[in-house]
């Protein structure tokens, strides 16, 4: 007469196990978006595919790259009117739209994008560019999962000129978050596995595409992927598992989208 309470128990215990794992269950995307342009054809925005892909995937998070802001660049795509990449982004996948400023740029600005499915308090850091060049900042917001667990989402995009400069930036970005746990931070940054730059980031995280993908998939180019640059990276202090981790073929940017679904459990 014992065996039916067992059993129940088991399923029980399975059935929770699972709803935990749904609740901390987070879909990423990391998507280097060209400015709001095709990139294989001049002069035609990509507003609208960009954010009929982004609706398709339905990612809790998106960390975008190249995003104009009021931009003179931006207005030659819309009749000659500027206007908010990211706000039109989030009002197209009914999401939240966070922006932050890395460099002035034809009359507005150019730096990274994040969306998010609920409404966040974002933060902003500088990195640093000892060689110099162009101005370079990781945006963030910290979230917490169904089961109350929380995280943190960064997004970044490095420097494309500079490998000295690179090194720095990925020190900062360690430095940064060091003390924090459960953190994913996606981007384009600009360096190969068989870098300085890569190694340096290893040091404290987890590449996600080698833990799910042997080998990884390469994002660069969409005419010849043969270069992996974008990344998603998991804080070695946290618990993940990775569900899946692809790059999808469209051609919307000279980059592939960066898709993930990634589990948060619970540390010790």
């Amino acid at each position: 007469m014992m065996t039916p309470k067992v059993s129940l128990l088991m399923v029980l215990g399975i059935l929770w196990s699972l709803s935990a794992t749904a609740q901390d269950t987070l879909t990423v995307m990391s998507y280097n978006i060209y400015h709001g342009e095709q990139a294989y054809e001049e002069g035609k925005g990509n507003l609208d595919d960009v954010s009929a892909l982004i609706r398709e995937v339905d990612p809790d998070f998106v960390a975008l790259q190249e995003v104009d802001e009021m931009t003179g660049r931006l207005a030659a795509l819309n009749n000659g009117k500027a206007f908010s990449l990211v706000d039109s982004l989030a009002k197209l996948t009914d999401m939240t739209g966070y922006f932050g400023k890395a460099i002035n740029y034809e009359g507005g600005s150019y730096g990274e994008g994040l969306l998010s499915k609920k409404p966040l308090k974002s933060q902003k850091v500088m990195l640093p560019i000892p060689k110099g060049g162009e101005k370079r900042a990781a945006l963030y917001v910290e979230g917490e999962t169904s089961s109350g667990q929380p995280f943190i989402f960064a997004g970044t995009h490095l420097c494309h000129q500079y490998e000295e400069n690179r090194l720095a930036q990925a020190g900062a970005v360690n430095s940064h978050f060091e003390d924090e746990k459960n953190v994913l931070i996606a981007g384009d940054f600009n360096f190969t596995p068989d870098s300085d730059s890569y190694r340096a980031i290893q040091k404290q995280w987890l590449d996600a595409a080698v833990i799910y993908n042997q080998p990884p998939e390469m994002t660069y180019s969409f005419e010849h992927p043969e270069r992996r640059i974008d990344y998603l990276f998991l804080s070695k202090k946290s618990n993940w598992e990775v569900l899946d981790v692809k790059a999808i073929k469209r051609d919307y940017s000279d980059h592939l989208p960066l898709v993930a679904r990634v589990v948060i459990h619970p540390t010790d």
